[in-house]
């Protein structure tokens, strides 16, 4: 009877499910981004290894932290290198000075990329980041390059480069317009992630120390513990030995990003419930109509022997139907909408089937709360009132 009742009254059938749609969707594709991007992260992360630590200028994310503040007075260089080194737990130590940006021109087309001064120890700790073809630097290199994959084949004109070619990079250092050609000696295996090298060029750190001018100071060193050492020990003696850093594994930069990550998904959610409440609104109002148009109807149920809890049954299942089939729907829509703009930005959107049956429920809540009132109203209709009013 309940589908019949839906059925009967196509249009505003749809009118609620595409209401419910909507904010179901919105909370699926985005969630599944979300979470997609915290695989892929993981996943990122995970290539480092377990033995590694990034130090960084200023205090660990967090309540009560000053990154931001002691970014600016604490400065990484050759003298944290040196304590670093010192410690009897660290097998290799290699800073990274970040930040630089550069154009090139082939064939007509510009090109705007990233660059990165690494040492010949880069790729000994960060295993994940393989080159493909040509070979890694060593220590006497200079003015020579290491490009992404990205860089060697790009999606948009016909800058291809290969092994062995000049490339000359252009940037804004100080306000003076510098030139630094480089050849490539490598090109690296697509990555694809976020935080890959599919769009970077590095170079060797004394390379990038005098084109950028950057008087020593680093971005962050990489440290590489001993077998059998406890990394979270190590992390802390580092932040012991060197006020004002912090000294981040791969564990807790993933907790950190776990709990930026479960804030987003929270803030969504709330704009998931503000669109089913709107949705809820919509549904209490053509479910009151409802009762008014079926006056009739209800009556000669109750006349004929329907008890007044039939009548609530019959119509919170159709609330609860209106909201199964739009949730089921937003649900799907979502999947597919987290896919579509996760292919477009280069994120893999992580579906679940936990995510969808939890929208589907939440949808199927929101609808019966919202269908209670109409259909407490139509049980409570007196059959003799009902057929008179008619």
């Amino acid at each position: 009877m309940s589908f019949e009742g839906l059925n009967s009254r196509k249009f505003r059938f749809a009118l609620n499910l595409i209401g419910i749609l909507i904010g179901c969707a919105a909370v699926t594709g985005l969630i599944t981004l979300t979470q997609g991007m915290s695989v892929e992260i993981s996943g990122q992360l995970g290539s480092l290894g377990g033995s590694t630590i990034t130090v960084m200028a200023g205090s660990r994310f967090g309540p009560g932290s000053n990154m931001g503040n002691q970014a600016n007075t604490v400065t990484l260089d050759w003298r944290e290198v040196k304590i670093i080194s010192g410690l009897s737990d660290v097998k290799l130590v290699a800073p990274i000075a970040s930040g630089g940006s550069a154009s090139y021109t082939l064939k007509g087309d510009t090109y705007y990329v990233s660059i990165t001064g690494i040492t010949d120890l880069y790729f000994s700790i960060n295993e994940g980041t393989v080159v493909e073809e040509g070979r890694t630097f060593t220590r006497n290199d200079n003015g020579v390059a290491i490009i992404g994959y990205g860089v060697a084949n790009p999606s948009i004109g016909d800058g291809n480069i290969k092994v062995g070619d000049r490339v000359k990079l252009t940037s804004e250092v100080n306000n003076v317009e510098k030139v630094l050609t480089v050849r490539i000696i490598g090109i690296l295996e697509e990555t694809g992630g976020m935080m890959g090298g599919d769009t970077s060029f590095y170079i060797p750190l004394g390379t990038y120390e005098q084109f950028f001018i950057t008087n020593g100071v680093y971005s962050s060193i990489q440290v590489i513990a001993d077998e059998g050492v406890n990394i979270e020990y190590l992390a802390d003696t580092i932040e012991e030995k060197i006020s004002g850093v912090s000294a981040l594994t791969a564990a807790s930069t993933m907790e950190m990003i776990n709990s930026v990550i479960g804030t987003i998904e929270a803030v969504l959610g709330g704009v998931a419930a503000i669109s089913l409440l709107v949705a809820g609104v919509g549904i209490v109002n053509t479910m009151t109509v409802s009762v008014m148009e079926r006056t009739k109807e209800i009556g000669t149920m109750k006349a004929i022997g329907a008890k007044s809890r039939d009548i609530l049954y019959l119509f919170i299942s159709e609330a609860a139907m209106t909201g199964f089939a739009g949730g089921i729907l937003g649900a799907l829509f979502g999947f597919l909408l987290g896919n579509v703009v996760g292919n477009y930005v280069g994120i893999s959107a992580s579906p679940t089937l936990i995510l969808g049956m939890l929208v589907v429920g939440f949808a199927m809540a929101t609808s019966i709360i919202s269908g209670l009132y109409p259909a407490w109203s139509a049980s409570r209709l007196n059959p003799v009132e009902a057929l008179r009013g008619e």
